[in-house]
């Protein structure tokens, strides 16, 4: 399954117009809002997929019947661009359980190379998992940290890996390299990754739009 939220009209699209402008942009702080913004908006949305069971709760009046989460799903983040991204999921899920996976590109090596080299992480066998991932370039990183949450926590029930936005190579390589029950969720699909393996038009590096560029 792939939702995409930019095809229904919502306020989230005005959050996404002002990530992706570059005026806007030198904004580090309303930057860092808006991928908490959108966030939110997307944890609401996955969470209409979770599992529910009706619970009685004693009000000041008389008694209500509610359907409330079975389980708080299980939160993994890559850092270091998805923390704001992330923040907007654990503003809405407070209660979860929380997984972080440390990601980088390899800048100097001659090809794209991913690397991921911490996690750290409950068990996920059974569970929920919600992957936050603001950029879907090409899927590598995404698909490594995958990999490794599986080989140390277990298989999950499903997999919800929630981008901002996503090039359709990170769509083919999580189809060919994800082999949990997984849903894809994104806020746009744009159009390709450009001869350095960013997201065209996308909105940037997250990470240094978000704290600066690094060395």
């Amino acid at each position: 399954m792939v939702f995409n939220l930019s095809e229904q009209n919502s306020i989230a699209n005005q959050f996404l117009a002002e990530l992706r402008d570059r005026d806007i942009q030198r904004d580090r702080m309303r930057f860092r809002k808006n991928m908490e913004r959108l966030g939110e908006i997307m944890a609401y949305e996955v969470s209409k997929k979770l599992q529910y069971g009706t619970r009685i709760v004693e009000g000041p009046l008389d008694k209500s019947r509610i359907n409330v989460l079975k389980q708080e799903p299980l939160l993994v983040t890559i850092l270091r661009a998805g923390l704001p991204y992330f923040q907007g999921f654990i503003n809405v899920f407070d209660r979860a359980d929380a997984a972080f996976v440390g990601a980088y590109r390899d800048e100097f090596a001659h090809e794209l190379t991913v690397r991921t080299e911490y996690i750290t992480t409950p068990a996920l066998t059974g569970r929920e998992v919600i992957l936050v991932d603001p950029m879907l370039a090409t899927g590598r990183s995404a698909t490594d940290a995958i990999d490794l949450l599986i080989k140390k926590g277990g298989r999950p029930q499903h997999l919800h890996v929630v981008a901002l936005v996503a090039a359709p190579e990170g769509i083919k390589q999580l189809a060919q390299h994800v082999n949990v029950p997984y849903s894809l969720w994104t806020c746009a699909i744009d159009e390709s990754l450009n001869d350095k393996f960013y997201i065209v038009p996308g909105l940037g590096d997250a990470g240094d739009l978000s704290y600066g560029t690094k060395l």
